[in-house]
């Protein structure tokens, strides 16, 4: 299950940028990577309650993956279609009831996967990563063969993804079963939301955490939104055209996942011998590094070391945040409301944290490149290493104010 759930989304995640400037849409590229955050804000909510309520939750994901695979098919169809006259409204609208259908699954899926575990008499805690590490291995597999199969720049990365969640539709017939809660168990709205967390802002430590989380959030999605546009634009340079990384791009992108499932182990290690603070800030300088090493790096030798370098930064940058903020939220929240919390940790990072990063950076590539087209396809040209130097500069201030102003307690 979990295998499948993120090879759907490793289908398309790192290389639709590519294809949406074939269609002419390589402007508006943030608007679709900023979809998956404003969905995640009310759509995992939503469907919490319908599977609290009324449909057992391992129905539920299968009827979530069918909708969106059903969606995803239609916009691959629409965008291939349509040829050169692809109507921007129409296809997002496609892709925007696909994300909405598909985001919510994330968390269904660990629904059933602790609900099956629990019910097998086994320790959540000890046994899921090492289950959950299946989901890192099938985005990376979808993304090599999305890549291998030459999909990276065209519509059927789309109808890989959707092919992926109709596999996974019928596997959920398989699952067991997800009792829904008895009535006077299931959540209100206001707990469904997340609401009740926002009592937190009154603590002033808790919402400095909150509001850096968001800050932090803004940089998520930005080298999945622009990393293989970017690596695809040295094309246009002869001496680049047939290097590993353009040709690629996807493989030398996935090794961030690989950094990812190695890294988080050195999580334990690191809380207990720097702490939360120092971990966090680990983090947020890793992410400088992760957009510089963009700017300085190219496809070619020693260029590509320098990429190579960030792929394993990212390992750092995304898991030593995310983990270790999840674990100070749960270490400082009162158990009532620790589900919320951590509702509310993902609502600052992936919702609105990302949406806004995602269109602001999209302002700023819009602002220093532009569509040339090629014997190879439509390649965004320009002046790339500003854009990334600015995102490490952003990145880098965050981390310094979030050096001098966040002060946790001793213990954490």
């Amino acid at each position: 299950m979990n295998f499948l759930e993120f090879a759907t989304w490793g289908a398309y995640l790192t290389s639709m940028g590519r294809y949406l400037g074939n269609l002419g849409m390589g402007e508006h590229i943030g608007w679709f990577y900023s979809m998956q955050g404003i969905v995640s804000i009310f759509m995992p909510a939503l469907m919490g309650i319908v599977a609290d309520r009324w449909i057992p939750a391992q129905r539920l994901l299968g009827l979530c993956h069918l909708l969106a695979g059903g969606f995803m098919l239609a916009t691959a169809f629409y965008g291939q279609s349509a040829a050169g006259a692809v109507d921007f409204s129409t296809f997002f609208t496609l892709y925007a009831l696909s994300v909405a259908f598909y985001m919510p699954t994330l968390a269904l899926s660990n629904s059933v996967a602790y609900t099956a575990l629990s019910s097998a008499g086994m320790d959540t805690i000890k046994d899921f990563p090492a289950i959950r590490v299946f989901g890192t291995i099938g985005f990376i597999l979808t993304m090599w063969c999305v890549d291998l199969m030459g999909f990276q720049g065209n519509q059927n990365q789309f109808i890989t993804s959707a092919f992926v969640s109709f596999l996974l539709f019928a596997y959920t017939f398989s699952l067991p079963n997800c009792p829904t809660a008895p009535k006077a168990q299931t959540k209100t709205f206001v707990e469904a939301f997340g609401l009740r967390a926002f009592s937190l802002f009154k603590d002033k430590r808790m919402a400095i955490f909150f509001i850096f989380s968001m800050l932090l959030g803004v940089s998520l999605q930005i080298t999945n939104s622009y990393a293989n546009p970017f690596l695809f634009s040295f094309g246009a340079e002869e001496i680049y055209r047939t290097s590993f990384g353009v040709e690629h791009a996807n493989i030398l992108i996935s090794l961030s996942q690989v950094s990812e499932t190695v890294c988080i182990l050195l999580i334990p290690f690191c809380m207990r011998r720097y702490g939360i603070k120092n971990v966090m800030l680990i983090a947020m300088f890793a992410w400088v590094l992760r957009f510089g090493l963009f700017g300085l790096g190219d496809p070619g030798f020693p260029g590509v070391l320098l990429l190579l370098t960030s792929m394993v930064v990212y390992g750092v940058a995304f898991d030593f945040f995310n983990v270790s903020g999840s674990l100070f939220v749960d270490k400082n929240t009162d158990a009532s409301i620790r589900s919320s919390a951590q509702g509310l940790f993902m609502l600052m990072t992936n919702g609105i944290g990302a949406t806004i990063g995602t269109l602001a950076a999209q302002a700023i590539v819009n602002h220093f490149t532009h569509a040339e087209q090629i014997a190879t396809g439509t390649v965004t040209v320009g002046n790339w290493q500003a854009c990334w130097f600015i995102f490490a500069a952003y990145a880098l201030v965050v981390g310094v104010t979030f050096a001098i102003i966040f002060q946790p307690k001793k213990n954490v």
